[in-house]
């Protein structure tokens, strides 16, 4: 029931304002609203106070709900950054451990590659045939088992109207140079004029070969003294045989210079079963002969260096006119340059090519030592 239905009820029981009782009982009635309204508003202001306290705490929580969050954020980033940290540490380890590995890989690989190699060396070496030796040579140091002497055979085109003359010294040589200018007399008033040029060939200095086993031919040697051709004929037939480890003969040649023959077949797996078993009995005369089959190698020139040198023993001679016969022309100046009034020598070989001819002399056995 509200206060005005109260006041309406208190009118119509109480007496009216007009008298003293009347507005007595309009106080009372006055009073009791004034303290309704206190009591009220008491409960209003101890409902604003917990308001404001739960406000205050609200407050206070969010704040340290705040505080906790960028704490933890501070955190998280601290540990971001030392996992990110970490993460590059175990990337770095993985490259380097990736690198390693290759590193690895490709020292295995070329480990494998010199093994190879120095498999492939061995069967080179095993291949060599034997030959007996006489030596009759120098003993030197150690160190200079690597180097060899190469004696090779030079082809020097000559013009016409020049000659080759090599002399047994080398200082007979050298005087014919120093003089340059020869007449020579060739009877009579007649007498024709040569120049003497130094001959420059080029020789090689250095020679690296690479050597490796033939997959289709085999090298036989201990073969016995007989007629050539019967004796390529023999093996020819005996290693085409399969009972005799051969196959189908591509090629079979006689070596002169070794004595040795040398087989070619058209598949490649037989050479190596040949050579597995080295030695075989082979029919050659009336009776069977021991021969021994070994690898065919096949050399390769990996490094070649050569030089220009000087023949210490021979003289070209230029500018020789074509005024008589080639014999005798050729005798004049050989006893020519045979006098020692005219600073020759004793001559060790002599070649002449007249004008209008073309001619090849071939120099053997010259070295980066310039022997002749």
């Amino acid at each position: 029931m509200s206060s005005d239905e109260d006041f309406s009820l208190v009118t119509d029981t109480q007496p009216s304002e007009d008298t003293l009782e009347g507005v007595q009982a309009l106080i009372n009635n006055c009073k009791k609203q004034y303290e309704m309204l206190l009591e009220e508003h008491k409960e209003l202001v101890d409902s604003k106070n917990d308001q404001l306290d739960m406000i205050k705490q609200f407050r206070q929580r969010t704040e340290k709900i705040t505080q906790i969050l960028k704490e933890d954020e501070r955190t998280y980033r601290e540990q971001t950054a030392d996992e990110k940290l970490r993460l590059d540490v175990v990337k770095q380890e993985g490259s380097d451990l990736t690198r390693e590995i290759q590193n690895i890989q490709a020292a295995i690989k070329e480990e494998e590659a010199q093994n190879a190699y120095l498999r492939a060396q061995t069967d080179v070496f095993s291949a060599m045939p034997e030959r007996k030796f006489v030596f009759n040579g120098l003993t030197g140091d150690a160190d200079d088992w690597k180097t060899f002497e190469m004696k090779p055979h030079i082809t020097y085109p000559m013009e016409g109207g020049t000659a080759l003359i090599t002399f047994e010294e080398e200082e007979v040589a050298s005087n014919i140079l120093k003089i340059e200018t020869h007449k020579l007399d060739l009877g009579g008033e007649c007498s024709i004029s040569v120049e003497a040029r130094p001959v420059h060939l080029m020789v090689p200095s250095l020679v690296e070969i690479d050597s490796e086993v033939c997959s289709h031919r085999v090298l036989i040697s201990n073969l016995p003294k007989m007629d050539t051709e019967t004796l390529v004929n023999k093996l020819e037939i005996h290693f085409s045989k399969r009972k005799n480890g051969g196959g189908e003969v591509d090629s079979c040649e006689f070596l002169s210079d070794s004595g040795t023959v040398v087989v070619a077949f058209v598949e490649n797996n037989i050479a190596k079963g040949l050579t597995g078993t080295e030695y075989h009995e082979v029919q050659l005369q009336q009776t069977k002969h021991r021969v021994r089959v070994t690898p065919f190698l096949n050399g390769k020139i990996t490094n070649l260096q050569t030089k220009m040198t000087m023949c210490p023993r021979t003289v070209l001679l230029t500018g020789i006119p074509d005024v008589m016969e080639q014999e005798t022309l050729q005798d004049i100046i050989e006893i020519h340059f045979q006098k020692n009034g005219n600073g020759g020598g004793e001559i060790e070989a002599f070649l002449y090519n007249p004008l209008g001819q073309h001619a090849e002399a071939v120099f053997g056995g010259i070295s980066p030592n310039t022997e002749e």
